[in-house]
Formats: C-alpha cells, sequence, structure tokens
C-alpha cells in the first residue's frame, strides 16, 4: 500500500489507539461510536478471538460485516453470537466477567471520574444524558478505557457530578468504597494518550499525537497536567489498521469529522 494511504484523520488514529488497548481472547464492552470500529479493527488483526459484549444484549464474537451507526443496527445484529436481553449483558458485567469497557463523557478530572449528569451551578444546570452503562462499567470492568474530545472546559480539575468513578481521591480510594472493577486504564483523547500514577492514580500525559505539543496539550487541560517522563509521539496507524478501519467506516462517518 502506499504513502498516500497513511494520511488519517485524528479519529481513525484514536481507533488505532483504542484497538491497541484490546488484548487476545479479552471480553470487551464495547459502547457506542469509535468502540465499535476499535472492537472491529482489534478482531480482524491482533485480537482475533476478542468477545465484544453490547449494551442492548448483543454479543459477537466477529466483527460486523457492514458498517454500523448504533449498536441495534442490523449488521450488528447479524451474525451476532448471541441476541439476549439488556440484563444478561449486565448480569455479565455485574458477575466480573469483562475485562475491558470503553465509555466516554462531557467532563473528566485529573483522576479519571467522569460527569454526564449535569454541569453548571443550581441555577443554571445544564442537564446532559445522563451515565447509561458508564456508571456500571466504571464500577464493574476489569479495567476500563476513556475516549473523549480534549477541551479545557470538559478537563477540568473537578467534575460538577460523578457518573462514572475513575480513582475518587486518588490512591486506594477505590478499595476504600469497595469498587471491585480496576478502574481506568488510559484516556485516549484527540490530543493524545494519558495512563494513572500507580501509586496516587492521577492522570499523567504518556504521548502526544503526531503535530501535537505537550505545550498544547496543557493549555486544553483544566489542571497542572502531570506528565510521565518521557513523553513519546502516540505511534500512527498502520497501512493495515487503516485499511480495516475504512472497511468498517468506508464514508468516515466516524472517524472524518474531528478536527
Amino acid at each position: 500500500m502506499g504513502s498516500e494511504a497513511l494520511h488519517y484523520t485524528p479519529g481513525e488514529l484514536m481507533v488505532a489507539v483504542a484497538a491497541r488497548e484490546i488484548h487476545d481472547g479479552e471480553v470487551v464492552f464495547v459502547g457506542m461510536r469509535l468502540p465499535i470500529l476499535a472492537f472491529c479493527l482489534a478482531r480482524s488483526t491482533h485480537a482475533p478471538s476478542a468477545i465484544g459484549l453490547f449494551e442492548n444484549g448483543v454479543v459477537r464474537d466477529s466483527p460486523a460485516r457492514d458498517f454500523v451507526v448504533t449498536i441495534s443496527d442490523g449488521p450488528n445484529v447479524a451474525g451476532a453470537l448471541w441476541c439476549t436481553e439488556m440484563r444478561d449483558i449486565m448480569g455479565l458485567l455485574q458477575a466480573g466477567r469483562v475485562d475491558l469497557g470503553f465509555i466516554g463523557g462531557a467532563q473528566i478530572d485529573r483522576f479519571g471520574n467522569l460527569n454526564t449528569g449535569y454541569v453548571g451551578p443550581p441555577d443554571r444546570l445544564t442537564r446532559l444524558p445522563g451515565s447509561g452503562g458508564g456508571g456500571d462499567i466504571a464500577c464493574l470492568a476489569r479495567r476500563h478505557v476513556i475516549i473523549m474530545t480534549h477541551q479545557r472546559r470538559r478537563f477540568v480539575e473537578r467534575v460538577d457530578y460523578v457518573t462514572s468513578p475513575g480513582f475518587g481521591e486518588g490512591g486506594d480510594w477505590r478499595g476504600r468504597v469497595g469498587l471491585p472493577g480496576g478502574g481506568p486504564a488510559a484516556v485516549i483523547t484527540t490530543l493524545g494518550v494519558f495512563r494513572f500514577d500507580p501509586a496516587t492514580r492521577e492522570m499523567a500525559l504518556a504521548s502526544t499525537h503526531p503535530g501535537v505539543t505537550v505545550a498544547q496539550v496543557r493549555a486544553q487541560t483544566g489542571w497542572s497536567l502531570a506528565c510521565a517522563p518521557p513523553v513519546t509521539e502516540t505511534p500512527a496507524p498502520t497501512a493495515e489498521e487503516l485499511a480495516v478501519i475504512r472497511r468498517f467506516d468506508p464514508d468516515g462517518f466516524w472517524t472524518r469529522e474531528r478536527g
């Protein structure tokens, strides 16, 4: 494949990075939008035995053959391993059978707590869609990965409301409050990738996407952002990864609108 194929969008990069978080044989709570493509990519490349769980009750041991906009689309149902009910999927999550979940949010803070409930002061609240299954994934999955747009108004010192807990107040907070899941393993944004310090559980910049500087990331972050030295450059999608992403999103519905 020629070098022209290596031109990619920020969305395609985020899908490739998210797919690399999926290990072969894992049970993955897939989520909406970019995670659908990440699962298809991982399943088609390095994780051929991964199992995908969808909140609507679909379980897949193969990527959908055609483009999927929402998890209840025909292509996501066709060829599914199991079409059951939401309670069965949530039961698997509660039973500790989910290795990895993907979630997003309107706000995030330095400990990976997410807010999709409301923003603003009490007299001028803006209500948001709510957590859906995000809160369950954040509490019960062995680890979860957060995907979201990186803007200063979203990366805040303290979220207005916690709908999906990360590491709470940091340190051993999850253990003290009795959450069985392992918490966030990574945050993938439009600017970089973040990991969490194993002791403090504070988010730290691990890599910046090609063309993005640390200063740009800090300018869009509402607290004094830590870095995990050395901060590297996020590996670009390979030609194979791009080909797979474009096979599952041929018109760039999810991957060519982010900037």
